[in-house]
């Protein structure tokens, strides 16, 4: 059995599960990282809560270049900062 409920994600910051309506999905993309706000871009997914702790930790420990195993634009952290 699986160790998370359908429908949950983990955030890349604080590690912790959620149900997706909950989180921030950001995608990799040909193109470069960009917020995804309607869940169903193609590209590799890493989500962040939706709170201003994880977007802050998020954008301190610079937790999506970890996610996406490389460099992200600041542009996509202001981006995201812009979400709260």
């Amino acid at each position: 059995m699986p160790s998370n409920p359908k429908n949950t994600r983990k955030c890349c910051v604080c590690k912790e599960h959620a149900d997706k309506s909950e989180l921030i999905r950001l995608v990799k993309t040909s193109d470069g990282v960009k917020i995804d706000t309607t869940g169903k871009m193609d590209g590799r997914g890493a989500y962040v809560h939706r709170n201003k702790k994880c977007i802050d930790a998020c954008i301190k420990k610079f937790a999506l270049n970890a996610a996406f195993k490389g460099a992200v634009a600041k542009e996509v952290y202001d981006e995201l900062k812009n979400q709260l």
